[in-house]
Formats: C-alpha cells, sequence, structure tokens
C-alpha cells in the first residue's frame, strides 16, 4: 500500500532532491523510505515550477524555443544539476569498458569525461527539442510535458529504490537509498502517478491521452532497462545512477510527447 511513513518522508525527498530550504532531520532507512515514496511529489513541484517559467515567457512573446529552454534550465537549477551530473557520470562510467570496481572510481571523479559530455549534450539538445515542439502544439500541452517528465523522473527514483536493488558501494546516497521501498509501495506510488498524468493528459483530447500513457509506460520501461544493465554492471546503484534514471524518464516522457 501507498502510505507515507512520517513527516521525515518528505523532509528527506525534498532536503536531498531539490535546493529548497528543507532541513532533512533524519537520515536513516525509515526515512528513506519515506523520501523515496515521496519523491514524485518533489518531481511535481519542480515541473509546475518549470511550466510556470516556460509560460511565462510564452505570455511575453518569447517563443518556444526560448521557454523550452527555459523550462529545461529550471528543474536543473532546483536540483543544483544533480541528475544531471549522474548522468554524465553514469556515462564515463558505462562508456569506460573498465570492470565494476574502475568504473565507479571514474564515476567517483570530479571531472567529466567524454561519454559524459557527449550524453549531456545529446540529453539536452532533445529534451529543449521536444518542449519546444510541445510549446509550439499548444501552451497546455508544453505544461503538461514539463510537469508530467519531471514527476515521472522522480517516480523512476522511487521504483529504483525498491526492496531486491542492491547498492554497489556501502556509502553515499545510493546505498542510503537502495532498497528501502518495499515493492507494492514502489508499484502502488507508480499507479497513482501513471493515473494522475494520464487523467491530467485527457483534459487535452484522446489523442495526448493517448501518447500521455505511452510516455509514462516508455519512460518508466527505460528507466527499468538503464537499472538492470547498471545493477549488473557495477553491481548495484550509486546516487550517479539515480541521476541518469531520472534524466533517462524525464528525457523519454518528452520524446513521446512531442510526437503528433
Amino acid at each position: 500500500m501507498f502510505r507515507i511513513p512520517s513527516p521525515h518522508g518528505p523532509r528527506f525527498a525534498f532536503g536531498t532532491l531539490t535546493v529548497l530550504p528543507v532541513r532533512v532531520s533524519r537520515w536513516d532507512r525509515e526515512a528513506a523510505r519515506g523520501g523515496m515514496l515521496c519523491a514524485p511529489l518533489t518531481g511535481l513541484v519542480v515541473g509546475v515550477a518549470a511550466a510556470a517559467v516556460g509560460l511565462l515567457l510564452l505570455r511575453a512573446g518569447a517563443g518556444a524555443p526560448l521557454a523550452a529552454v527555459a523550462t529545461v534550465a529550471v528543474p536543473a537549477a532546483l536540483t543544483r544539476g544533480l541528475h544531471l551530473d549522474g548522468l554524465a557520470d553514469t556515462a564515463d562510467g558505462l562508456g569506460s569498458g573498465r570492470p565494476a570496481e574502475d568504473a565507479l572510481r571514474i564515476m567517483k571523479q570530479s571531472d567529466i569525461g567524454p561519454f559524459g559530455v557527449i550524453t549531456l549534450v545529446f540529453v539536452l539538445l532533445a529534451q529543449v527539442a521536444a518542449l519546444t515542439r510541445a510549446y509550439d502544439g499548444s501552451w497546455a500541452r508544453g505544461a503538461l510535458a514539463a510537469v508530467v517528465s519531471a514527476t515521472v523522473a522522480r517516480l523512476a527514483l522511487t521504483l529504483a529504490a525498491r526492496t531486491g536493488v542492491p547498492a554497489a558501494r556501502p556509502e553515499g546516497l545510493g546505498a542510503t537509498v537502495a532498497g528501502v521501498v518495499p515493492v507494492p509501495g514502489a508499484f502502488g506510488a507508480a499507479l497513482v502517478v501513471a493515473a494522475a498524468a494520464v487523467a491530467a493528459g485527457a483534459f487535452l483530447g484522446a489523442r495526448v491521452w493517448v501518447l500521455t500513457a505511452l510516455a509514462v509506460v516508455a519512460a518508466l520501461a527505460a528507466a527499468e532497462l538503464l537499472l538492470r544493465h547498471c545493477t549488473r554492471r557495477f553491481g548495484g546503484v550509486t546516487g550517479d545512477v539515480f541521476g541518469a534514471l531520472a534524466e533517462t524518464a524525464a528525457t523519454t516522457v518528452l520524446v513521446v510527447l512531442a510526437l503528433r
């Protein structure tokens, strides 16, 4: 059953996944469990903020491309680029072709290698291009894409923190949240988020309703494939892997919702 155990869960979620001034008062497994169940809620807040900035620019006559750039920039700013950094580090680790221990060491380095740079460039270009297309369709479709992509991106974190998914290292954020969410809770959260996203898409017509459903399914499938590959490759998950999962899910949602 989907249940928020205590107020420490939301504090953990917002305190670790956003720059909002929320103090994390507990750093234990119970708080981490509640925090990862609340991860989609942080995505909803981030997505609404991103959509609001994009719509303000559209209203001011800035045009769809600039509105799309701003919509992509807001989540990066509200997370200190945490997920983008994780995406780049994971790409470097996977692209290195090294054994798990060496790949994990590469991911911990402060610099970004060529695989990380290339991945960031293409992912950000894809996000901006997809949002531009969505805003060209209508302001409502662009706003829907911004909110759903951010929320589903954090839902991917909830699913990745389910029981049975090991941590690759004994320390770090990945070790703190790995395996903390019971499987029923993870899939309960997925059902709630998917139903809410599809319901929002239904207000824009049957075609958008179908695309929204496809976007959620495709995003979670892409994140799950990456999760399984990283688990095999690294022996488990890390904080960087969680970031990569979020950006993969967000990009997939945006691309699907850009389709006509």
